[in-house]
């Protein structure tokens, strides 16, 4: 007896299908985790260097008007438009021999002031928080009466700058010591 085998155009099929289910499993096991992996590698580094950035603003706001800010859009017109920041990013250090810009450039290879409000992968805004303490003293004449209650309210002896996609935090609300320090460093 002699025994039938399958048409040719059924193994074609078959091995067409091999073939298509093997590139399917490349690019699904291989090429796009790759992608990816670069697309968090440059999300998180642009946001760091965006979270620096903010920072040696705050640093500027600071020496300039003696306490930190909780609104990041004074703070990018600060870094806009104001002399100080101007003659700070033109200054030049003699003993390095360059210019002593303290904001770092971006992946594209330039400070934009308007980069520092929105994080790059979500496009969220930064969140950014002062502290606030309050101070109540109480004034108690010789009779042992109140005469006066003093009410001290200090805002941005510290700031607190976080991620809202997760790639970090600087400063601390409750530390001194954590206080222009990042998580990632």
């Amino acid at each position: 007896m002699k025994s039938k085998s399958d048409p040719w155009y059924i193994h074609t099929a078959l091995y067409l299908v091999i073939a298509i289910l093997t590139i399917l499993l490349i690019k699904v096991a291989i090429i796009d985790p790759r992608a990816y992996v670069a697309t968090e590698k440059y999300n998180k580094t642009e946001s760091r260097l965006r979270m620096d950035n903010i920072k040696e603003a705050e640093i500027l706001w600071e020496k300039k008007k003696g306490k930190y800010t909780d609104n990041l859009d004074s703070l990018i017109s600060f870094v806009k438009y104001d002399p100080m920041v101007d003659s700070v990013k033109t200054a030049f250090d003699s003993l390095t021999m360059k210019i002593a810009n303290p904001f770092k450039p971006l992946s594209n290879g330039e400070f934009v002031p308007e980069s520092l409000k929105y994080s790059p992968k979500t496009h969220s805004i930064y969140i950014l928080q002062i502290d606030t303490s309050v101070v109540v003293d109480t004034v108690i004449n010789r009779r042992g009466k109140i005469t006066r209650i003093d009410t001290t309210i200090t805002l941005g002896t510290k700031y607190y700058l976080k991620d809202p996609d997760g790639y970090g935090t600087i400063g601390s609300l409750e530390s001194d010591a954590l206080k222009n320090t990042a998580s990632w460093e």
